[in-house]
């Protein structure tokens, strides 16, 4: 064995070396969120998502189908209910757009930790509707009986058990009405202007009068199979609306002079 000090030693071997890593953002391709023309805020772009560019047999625009995006409502719709989350689902891809339709409904953690409450019933009620359009939806109730300080002696305001299932069943009627005679569109437009819970408070009022109500969720069970046309019939604005801006009429003062002249 040589004497001394082994100078290879203090090189490092090839073996087991780390490879520098490269971003993986460089290898992402950034698309625009198009919202369904029922929101007030369709037609322009409501969020940005990114997705890995086309690889070998990876084709980027298969990554985006399906992706499922969750809005506030004040977000898309332009109001002040920010206690309701809207899910949509990316179904298509027009360019570097991503067309999207309803996939569900919630509440806000805050908003139902805000709403229980002591002395009051709480109802909850569930059904399964079809819609027009051949969608099962599996819609959520929730429910408190009201206090009528006016006209009550006791402190309590709790329903007997016989006038909460006549509720429930009262509730579960007045959903199938509902939603079984319009298509997905028309009960996405009743649910952001709580046309369906004005409806409960009003049938269930000779039963017990109901304060607050709300859909507290709504799942999407079953779809059928995607019609590309009606999909654009839900996006003819917000695809047919470009981002440079809208065309602006001139005054009649505003004239080309030189063509003033020559006629």
């Amino acid at each position: 064995m040589a004497y001394g000090k082994n100078k290879g030693l203090a090189k490092g071997g090839k073996k087991g070396q780390k490879k520098k890593q490269a971003d993986a953002f460089l290898r992402k391709v950034w698309y625009n969120i198009k919202a369904p023309t029922y929101f007030k805020g369709a037609g322009t772009k409501v969020a940005r998502t990114c997705v890995t560019k086309t690889q070998g047999q990876k084709i980027e625009t298969d990554g985006l189908k399906g992706r499922i995006c969750e809005f506030n409502v004040a977000d898309l719709n332009q109001s002040e209910d920010g206690f309701k989350k809207i899910k949509l689902e990316v179904q298509e891809i027009q360019g570097k757009n991503c067309l999207t339709d309803f996939h569900g409904l919630s509440l806000t953690r805050d908003k139902m930790c805000q709403m229980i409450k002591k002395r009051h019933s709480l109802i909850e009620a569930q059904a399964d509707c079809k819609t027009m359009d051949g969608y099962i939806v599996r819609v959520f109730v929730i429910a408190f009986t009201k206090d009528i300080k006016d006209q009550q002696v006791s402190m309590f305001t709790y329903a007997q058990s016989a006038q909460i299932k006549k509720i429930r069943k009262r509730i579960v009627q007045v959903l199938q009405t509902e939603i079984g005679n319009k298509p997905l569109s028309e009960f996405v437009k009743s649910l952001l202007i709580d046309k369906i819970e004005t409806e409960i408070k009003r049938s269930c009022e000779r039963i017990y009068p109901l304060e607050p109500v709300h859909i507290q969720k709504v799942k999407i069970v079953k779809k059928p199979k995607m019609d590309i046309a009606k999909l654009m019939e839900i996006h003819d604005k917000a695809t047919g609306e470009e981002d440079g801006g809208a065309a602006v009429d001139e005054p009649e003062e505003a004239k080309n002079l030189l063509t003033a002249e020559t006629s």
